[in-house]
């Protein structure tokens, strides 16, 4: 997938992990590429995918992503937070945990798999081995991961006793 085939969240997430990966950056300078990616700092940190606040700005950890979160109740959601929480919840409850959240996010499966393949490549090469590694597990697991989620129904489907699914 080219960039622009992101969402504006995302392309500026990319551009600002490429920059600072996970450190901190001028507000100033994260407002300009926010504006030039028709995003908003406020409303990157509204989405949950980074933290704002005296004059910084960082994006957030994998592991600072929040266990409860359900995307069904998330009213802004970018293909960047799909893949950290999928990250996540590899780290912490495996394939079954992870694959019980994918089939949430079925329908932008494979751009969640294109950006991960992506972040993978730009670690690697600059050298950011554990970055690397926690975006290599999950492309090296998705197989597994997308069985687990089969085990799932699909996203606004409700099982039905009688009949399957309605």
């Amino acid at each position: 997938l080219a960039e622009d085939d992101f969402d504006h969240d995302t392309q500026f997430c990319l551009h600002w992990f490429d920059q600072y990966a996970w450190g901190e950056g001028a507000y100033g300078e994260a407002d300009v590429l926010a504006r030039a990616k028709a995003t908003s700092v406020g409303g990157l940190a509204e989405a949950g995918v980074l933290k704002s606040g005296g004059g910084k700005v960082r994006l957030l950890r994998p592991n600072e992503y929040p266990s409860n979160w359900d995307p069904r109740k998330d009213p802004r959601i970018a293909i960047w937070e799909m893949l950290h929480q999928l990250i996540r919840a590899l780290r912490d409850e495996g394939e079954s945990g992870a694959g019980k959240l994918l089939a949430e996010l079925k329908p932008k499966s494979e751009a969640i798999r294109q950006l991960a393949y992506r972040l993978y490549t730009l670690c690697e090469r600059k050298g950011q081995a554990d970055d690397a590694r926690a975006y290599n597990e999950l492309v090296t697991s998705w197989s597994a991961v997308e069985s687990a989620a089969g085990a799932f129904p699909e996203p606004g489907k409700q099982f039905n006793l009688f009949g399957g699914n309605e």
